[in-house]
Order: C-alpha cells, then sequence, then structure tokens
C-alpha cells in the first residue's frame, strides 16, 4: 500500500488547489472503487439553488423547494491552479444551515468549509443576490 502512495506525486500546501468535477450521471452507489486521483463527495444540499441535471449547471429552485442535492463531485489536486473567471459561481459551503460560526484564527468562520465551483451560465452576482450557499448538515 505504501508503493502507491510514494508514485503519487505531492504538492505543497501553498500551492494546492482543486479541480471541480460533477458527476452528475452518477451515484455514490455507483462508485465500487477509490478515484485515481483526488477524492469523491457527496451528500451536500443547495439552499436557494438547484442543478439541473439536464443542462449540467446551476439554476433557479423549483417552486416551495427550500433545498436540493449537490451531485457527487470528485475534487482533483491541481498545484498553482488559476481559477476561471467566468462560467462558474463560488459557491461557499458551510457545516449547518446558520452560516455563522465564531472567527478563526484563518479568518474564516469555524462553520465555513470550502467554496465550491459550481458551473453556471449566469452571472456569480446573480447567485450571490439569491444567498446560494451549500450545507453539510439539514436540521429542520
Amino acid at each position: 500500500m505504501l508503493q502507491n502512495y510514494a508514485r503519487k506525486r505531492v504538492i505543497a500546501i501553498d500551492r494546492l488547489g482543486f479541480e471541480f468535477k460533477i458527476l452528475d450521471k452518477m451515484t455514490y452507489q455507483d462508485i465500487t472503487k477509490r478515484p485515481e486521483d483526488g477524492c469523491y463527495i457527496y451528500g451536500m444540499f443547495l439552499e436557494g439553488a438547484r442543478w439541473n441535471y439536464e443542462t449540467h449547471v446551476l439554476t433557479d429552485s423549483k417552486p416551495k423547494e427550500l433545498y436540493s442535492d449537490i451531485p457527487l463531485m470528485q475534487l482533483m489536486p491541481v498545484p498553482d491552479r488559476v481559477q476561471p473567471k467566468t462560467g462558474i459561481y463560488n459557491c461557499p459551503l458551510y457545516k449547518v444551515l446558520s452560516r455563522r460560526g465564531t472567527l478563526s484564527t484563518t479568518g474564516h468562520s469555524t462553520n465555513y468549509v470550502m467554496s465550491l465551483e459550481l458551473p453556471s451560465k449566469e452571472d456569480e452576482a446573480v447567485w450571490i443576490r439569491a444567498g446560494v450557499a451549500g450545507f453539510l448538515s439539514l436540521s429542520y
């Protein structure tokens, strides 16, 4: 097992970025082995928008729908990655719905996890004004 890790490339933490691959044609139940690189993430929820499985972009929520699922994603580690300027929404991901926590030494809330790059045909400002965010846990 250690030999497999030795063959993997090592990326310094200050150069590490992630490429977000949305695997909306699969579910976590379709996964039979770990990815060659990166990791799979699932079980997240969106508030204020939904993922459109037909057009493969972020879109408006359906009427009376408070939360929707974020599809299975693969996070791929990439050194010195340049983030796209258009075509995505940097969706904040929080642990719980309150969107608040105490300020940590990193300058982020202790409730904040990371930003997910979700493909969008709309300008990012549309989703910011709508208050779109992702959550790991719904407690209602």
